[in-house]
C-alpha cells in the first residue's frame, strides 16, 4: 500500500467534517458507529473517497431520533437513512444480516444485527469489509488489509455463493480491479468465469452503471483484456473482434489489440472517448474481403460499426444523447481530413468544437495503435489540431453565435420568417469559405444589397444598432 495513514490519529483526520458529526453524534447517544466500504478502503490506499458510508447498531427509528427532522428514508427497506448535511447527506445504515438471495440480485429480507462484524461478513470482498471509527480505530475481521497490501481482490467467503448471492458482483470485482489495480486472486478469477453467464438476470442499467466505471478506470484495457468472454454475455459482439487477423501491413494487432491500444490513446476519464475507441471497429469481422494480394480490407465498416455501438449502447440503456455523440465519432473516425484553414472551418461548422476536437482524439488514438509504417494520417491530424489552435486564437467565425449579425439585424432590414434563417446561414457559409469578412458593416452591406431587398428598417433597437 501507498501513501497510508498508518496512525489512527492520521485517519480520523481525513473524516470529512459533516460524517464526522454523525459519528460523534450517534456515539454520544450512546450506539456504535463506523464508517464503513469503499470511503475506509480509499483512505487507507491513500485515495481521496468519493462518498462515505456510515454503519450503526443503532435502528433507524433510532437514528431517526438522533436527528430529528434531518433523515430521509432512502433505503429504509435494508436500513438506511440519509442524514441531511449542509454538504448534502451521509447514508447511515443499520448493521444488518442478509437473507436468502432469490434471484440473483438482492435479498429476500434482512434482518438488523447488534454485531458490526456480521454486517462486515456479509460484503462481498475484503477490502470492501473494513470499518473505521470517529478517532481512526480499524475493525478488520476479514483481514482487507492483508488484501489491500498485496494488492488482491478475494471475496469473502466462497467466492460462488458471493457471486451466486448478486450477480453484479461479477462487474464490481472486474471493476474494482481496473479502478485500483488490483489482480483477483485465482479463485475469484475463476469464480467470475464460471459465473458469467447469471449476469443475463441482472437489469441492463446496473450493469450500464458498472460498465461506466470500469470504462473510466485507470486499469480499464487490462482487465478487458483479460475477460472479454464477461463482457461478452451481454455484449456477444465484440468477441468476433479477439484474435481476427487483420491481415493488412497497417495494422500490427488483430481487431481486439488494436481496440483495446487504440482505448489506451484517449483520457481514461472520458466516457465518450473510452466508449467510441472500444466500439469504432465493432463491425470489422463482418466487413472483412481480401483483394488480389490477399490484403485484409474493411469496407463500409465505419457504417456498419456505427449500427451496431447504437444498438449496443441502446441495449444497456445509455443515455441518448451519449449514444449519439459516439456513433457519430465512430462514423466520422475513418474519413479523411485536410489539414487546410477552410476545411477546419467547415468541420466546426459542421460538429462544433468540442465534437471536433472529440474526433481529432479518435483519430490520433486510432492511428497509433496502428503499426506505424504510415505516418501520414497521424501528422495530418497534428497539422488540423494546430490550425484550429490558431483559429481558437483568433476567434475565428464558425457558428451563428460568432456571426456578427444576428436575427435582430435581418429583420431591421425588412427580411422575415424563414429567409432570416436561410440568410444567417448563408453569410455564416460565406464567412466560413472566405469570401466574406466577419464584419457587421459588411455583412449587412452584402444583405442590403441582394436584389429585392426591402430596406425600410423594421426595427428600432436594430436601427440604433445599425449606422
Amino acid at each position: 500500500m501507498k501513501n497510508i495513514p498508518e496512525s489512527a490519529a492520521k485517519r480520523q483526520k481525513v473524516i470529512p467534517p459533516a460524517v464526522r458529526h454523525v459519528l460523534r453524534k450517534l456515539t454520544a447517544a450512546g450506539y456504535e458507529a463506523w464508517c464503513v466500504g469503499g470511503c475506509v478502503r480509499d483512505t487507507l490506499l491513500g485515495r481521496v473517497p468519493e462518498d462515505w458510508d456510515v454503519t450503526t447498531n443503532a435502528t433507524p427509528e433510532q437514528v431517526a431520533e438522533v436527528f430529528p427532522r434531518r433523515t430521509i428514508p432512502t433505503g429504509i427497506r435494508h436500513g438506511t437513512l440519509t442524514v441531511r448535511s449542509g454538504s448534502g447527506g451521509v447514508e447511515v445504515t443499520t448493521y444488518r444480516v442478509d437473507g436468502v438471495y432469490e434471484d440473483h440480485r438482492r435479498p429476500s429480507s434482512v434482518s438488523f444485527t447488534g454485531s458490526l462484524e456480521e454486517d462486515l461478513k456479509r460484503r462481498d470482498f475484503t477490502v470492501n469489509a473494513i470499518a473505521m471509527g470517529l478517532d481512526g480505530e480499524l475493525r478488520d475481521p476479514c483481514h482487507g488489509q492483508r488484501d489491500l497490501r498485496a494488492g488482491v481482490l478475494r471475496c469473502i467467503g466462497a467466492p460462488d455463493e458471493r457471486f451466486g448471492e448478486d450477480a453484479l458482483r461479477l462487474m464490481r470485482g472486474l471493476r474494482f480491479s481496473a479502478s485500483l489495480g488490483f489482480r483477483l486472486t485465482p479463485g475469484v478469477a475463476e469464480s467470475i468465469r464460471r459465473n458469467r453467464e447469471l449476469l443475463s438476470e441482472i437489469a441492463p442499467e446496473r450493469i450500464q452503471m458498472e460498465l461506466c466505471k470500469l470504462f473510466r478506470a485507470r486499469y480499464a484495457t487490462d482487465v478487458l483484456r483479460q475477460y472479454p468472454d464477461v463482457i461478452g454475455v451481454f455484449w456477444p459482439e465484440i468477441l468476433p473482434m479477439i484474435g481476427f487477423d487483420q491481415r493488412n501491413p497497417h495494422h500490427c494487432y488483430d481487431v481486439w489489440e488494436h481496440t483495446l491500444h487504440a482505448m489506451d490513446g484517449v483520457p481514461f476519464d472520458d466516457l465518450t472517448l473510452r466508449l467510441t475507441m472500444f466500439l469504432h471497429d465493432i463491425g470489422k469481422p463482418q466487413k472483412f474481403c481480401t483483394d488480389e494480394y490477399g490484403i485484409g480490407h474493411f469496407p463500409g465498416h465505419q457504417a456498419l460499426s456505427r449500427d451496431m455501438a447504437a444498438e449496443m449502447l441502446k441495449r444497456m440503456r445509455f443515455p441518448r444523447v451519449l449514444r449519439e455523440r459516439v456513433a457519430l465519432l465512430i462514423e466520422l473516425h475513418d474519413r479523411p481530413l485536410l489539414p487546410t484553414e477552410k476545411a477546419v472551418r467547415r468541420a466546426l461548422r459542421q460538429l462544433g468544437e468540442e465534437t471536433f476536437r472529440q474526433l481529432l482524439a479518435v483519430k490520433r488514438a486510432d492511428n497509433l495503435a496502428q503499426s506505424g509504417m504510415d505516418t501520414r494520417r497521424l501528422q495530418t491530424v497534428l497539422e488540423v489540431e494546430t490550425i484550429l489552435r490558431t483559429l481558437i486564437e483568433k476567434q475565428a467565425c464558425f457558428s451563428l453565435r460568432q456571426l456578427a449579425v444576428n436575427g435582430d439585424d435581418l429583420l431591421a432590414l425588412g427580411l422575415s420568417g424563414k429567409r432570416i434563417g436561410r440568410t444567417l446561414d448563408d453569410l455564416l457559409n460565406r464567412v466560413i469559405e472566405g469570401e466574406l469578412p466577419n464584419d457587421r458593416e459588411a455583412l449587412l452591406q452584402t444583405v442590403r444589397q441582394r436584389p429585392g431587398q426591402n430596406r425600410t428598417p423594421t426595427h428600432t433597437r436594430a436601427n440604433k444598432l445599425s449606422p
